[in-house]
Parts: C-alpha cells; sequence; structure tokens
C-alpha cells in the first residue's frame, strides 16, 4: 500500500495554525486540482473542518509512495504559507496508521465531541468533492468507502450516538447555561445556514429557544432553515443590526475572514447594547469573531478550542461504548487489508489461469482432431475433465495466496509464483 497522511488537528496544533489551513470547498477543490499537475497519477482526498485539515495522498501501483515533505509543501502553498511555519504543527500517517486513522476520524472517535455526527457528512463531502475533480482513485476510493461503513456500523452498534450530542449542544449546556438561566426570553441569532447552524437551532428549539434569527449571505438559504424552525432570515448587510438586539449568538460560516472586526463592535454594536450580557460562540474556522470581542464588557466570547474541558467530561461519560467503537474498526480494518492484499495477487492469478488455459485447449484441439468420430457427450465430458483437472491445479496457490493475503504480506509468494510459471510482471 503506499497512502499516505499529512495534517493537523484540534489535538496538537491551536486555531491559531487551523485558521491559517483552513479551506473552502472551493479552495479545496483548487487544491487537489494542482495536486495532480504537482503529481501526475497520484490520488488526493482533502478533509478539511473547523478541527482538522487533513490531505490523504496514495499512487498507483508501481509508483514510489507519495513524499510526506511533498504533501506538506503543497498544503502550505495551496493556503499562501511557508511550509517551515506549519510543519511543526504538521503530522504524516503511513499505510496502515493511515487507514486506522481515517476509520477512527468517520466514526467519531477522534472528534472533540465524541460521537457527534457531522464528521461523517464531512468525510463523505470530501470524498466527493475528491471523485468530482478527479483526484480520488482505486485506493482511496476503497478506503474511504471503508471509512463511511466503519462509521454507519458504529453508529449502529454502539450507543456512542444513542444521545443526540454536537459540539452546539456542548457549548450552550456548559457556557450559555452559566450567563443564562432559560432561553425561551432570549434572543437568539444564528449565522449561517449550514449543517452546523441546522444542529445548533435543533438543540436550541429542544432547549425553549423561539423565534430564531437566521443570518446569510444567501437569504434563500436562509429563508429556507427559518422556515424549518419558525423563525426569521436576514442577509448579512443586517449583521451589526441584528447583534445590537441577540442576546446569544453562534455563528458557523464558511466566509474564510472575520465578519465582524473589533472596530466595528465597537463602532457599531457595542454603543447600542449598554453592557447587556451577550453569549457569542464562534464555530467558524477561520473564525468570525475578532477575539479581541471576547475582552469588551458584557461579552462572552468562545470558540472552538475554548470546548476543550467540556469535551473531555463529555467523553468520559461516553467511555464505556469505546471499546465496542475500537472493535468495530478494528475488524474492518483487518478486513480492509486482506482484501487489499488478495487484490494484489489477482493478476498473478488471472495470468496463471491463463497460462494453463491455452495449453489445455490446445491439447483438446489436438485430440478431438485425433478422434474425430468422438460424439458430443463424450467430447463434453472430456471438456469438463480437463477443466477439473485446471481448477485442481490451480487451487493449491490460490488457497496459499489466500492464506498469505489472511497472514502478512503475499508480495513474496506472488513474486516466486511469477518467476516459476514465467508469468509478466
Amino acid at each position: 500500500m503506499k497512502l499516505r497522511m499529512v495534517g493537523c488537528s484540534h489535538h496538537h496544533a491551536g486555531a491559531d495554525v487551523r485558521e491559517r489551513l483552513a479551506f473552502t470547498p472551493e479552495e479545496a477543490a483548487a487544491a487537489l486540482t494542482e495536486w495532480r499537475d504537482v503529481l501526475p497519477g497520484a490520488e488526493g482526498v482533502l478533509l478539511a473542518t473547523c478541527n482538522r485539515v487533513e490531505f490523504y495522498a496514495a499512487t498507483p501501483s508501481g509508483g514510489l509512495p507519495p513524499c510526506p515533505g511533498l504533501i506538506a509543501r503543497h498544503l502550505a502553498e495551496s493556503r499562501r504559507l511557508c511550509v517551515d511555519d506549519v510543519r511543526p504543527h504538521l503530522i504524516t500517517l503511513r499505510d496502515e496508521q493511515a487507514v486506522d486513522h481515517l476509520f477512527r476520524v468517520a466514526a467519531s472517535l477522534d472528534s472533540m465531541v465524541l460521537g457527534e455526527p457531522q464528521i461523517l457528512a464531512q468525510v463523505k463531502q470530501a470524498y466527493e468533492l475528491a471523485r468530482d475533480v478527479e483526484s480520488a482513485g482505486p485506493l482511496t476510493h476503497d478506503c474511504f468507502q471503508r471509512a463511511l461503513r466503519v462509521a454507519r456500523r458504529v453508529a449502529s452498534e454502539t450507543d456512542l450516538h444513542k444521545h443526540r450530542v454536537s459540539i452546539p449542544s456542548v457549548a450552550i449546556a456548559d457556557f450559555a447555561a452559566q450567563i443564562f438561566e432559560r432561553f425561551d426570553d432570549k434572543r437568539v441569532l444564528v449565522i449561517g445556514a449550514g449543517e452546523m447552524a441546522d444542529e445548533t437551532l435543533r438543540y436550541l428549539t429542544d432547549q425553549g429557544a423561539k423565534d430564531p434569527v437566521i443570518v446569510n449571505r444567501s437569504l434563500e438559504r436562509a429563508a429556507a432553515l427559518a422556515i424549518d424552525w419558525k423563525g426569521r432570515a436576514t442577509t448579512l448587510d443586517r449583521l451589526v443590526d441584528e447583534l445590537a438586539e441577540a442576546d446569544l449568538v453562534i455563528s458557523a460560516t464558511a466566509a474564510g475572514e472575520p465578519i465582524l472586526t473589533l472596530d466595528n463592535y465597537r463602532k457599531f454594536v457595542g454603543p447600542k447594547r449598554a453592557q447587556r450580557p451577550l453569549f457569542m460562540l464562534d464555530l467558524s474556522m477561520p473564525r468570525d469573531f475578532d477575539p479581541a470581542i471576547g475582552r469588551e464588557p458584557g461579552v462572552y466570547l468562545y470558540s472552538i478550542d475554548d470546548l476543550a474541558a467540556a469535551c473531555e467530561r463529555n467523553r468520559e461519560a461516553r467511555r464505556r461504548e469505546l471499546p465496542r467503537a475500537e472493535r468495530i474498526i478494528v475488524e474492518e480494518r483487518d478486513k480492509f487489508f486482506v482484501d487489499a492484499r488478495h487484490r494484489l495477487s489477482a493478476p498473478v492469478i488471472a495470468r496463471l489461469r491463463e497460462g494453463l488455459d491455452l495449453p489445455k485447449r490446445a491439447e483438446l484441439e489436438r485430440l478431438f482432431n485425433k478422434l474425430p468420430d468422438l460424439d458430443d457427450a463424450s467430447r463434453r465430458e472430456i471438456e469438463q475433465f480437463a477443466d477439473r483437472l485446471v481448477n485442481k491445479m490451480l487451487h493449491p496457490p490460490m488457497e496459499s495466496l489466500r492464506d498469505e493475503s489472511r497472514e502478512g504480506s503475499p508480495h513474496g509468494l506472488v513474486r516466486a509464483l511469477s518467476r516459476l510459471f514465467r508469468l509478466e510482471d
């Protein structure tokens, strides 16, 4: 296998690093397209979320494995960064490690909030984007399809997802609840109209919030969400006016740059609030709000990284389900590599069968020419005898290849069979 993962996540890179490496879908598509130019024939999938940026690269059979240094440089240059500035924050995983990691990510075992539902859709979207720009290939296809299968099994065979949990739910339960005793009388403002915004509105509605305001660049998307949650839609042009009236603000956009600076807050929002408490949850990466706003009177601003302790408490509460989820990952990972190694031997088996079929047909033709008076039933019996003989001759090497695929690498046996039967490379 020739698979590499180079990237960073909330485990070992702070928000400032992830912010600089963040990709919009359009930027990710461009980076994947350029990757094909950097390494023709190579595969690539870019998983970019608020908590991680991970580039999965593979090369076809016969080529050298992808160079981690080249991947790191490509990631950095795609964001117009110096690779030396981001390299200390990147990790590299190879082959089995990369597959194991991808399975854990898709199953939400590596998430900040253990069992959160959004990551599965994000993994699927990352693969679909790579497929659309034709940077995915056989190896990344197999890896990501199996990762999606792992995630579905963990969701259905364990209780990790039994109680709906998400980053917004953890943040509101642990932070907003310390500021507000109730939500049914609070002015709720949600910025963005994607999956995270929908998840936030779902949780807030369950907690009693009413008449939310949804702000989005596209009024049509905001209106669709407003209908679902019985709220009101408006555009970003009205952002500062809505912020002046809000009590609780959750932002989850893909703006790529701050939508509210400290200067704009001080000029247009702060003076209208008279230091009324304002809870702000910034779930975007790059961040939507200038972090300095959190130091203004009455403002309680939290970002993704502020949730670490609360998310660890959530993880502890769900930890008893981890062994069952880990067993699923090990089972699927082992099966993935058995299948991958078996596919490696398939061309040799096909050429071996072809090498025996050619002399079989030649000998049958020679025999039938010598016995022109044979009836059809006799000819069929002789042909079946020849087929059974070839299959019995193929059975031992095929079984050996299957056993070797289950227990280790079949490379040595494949090479031995190729030399023994003079098969082409």
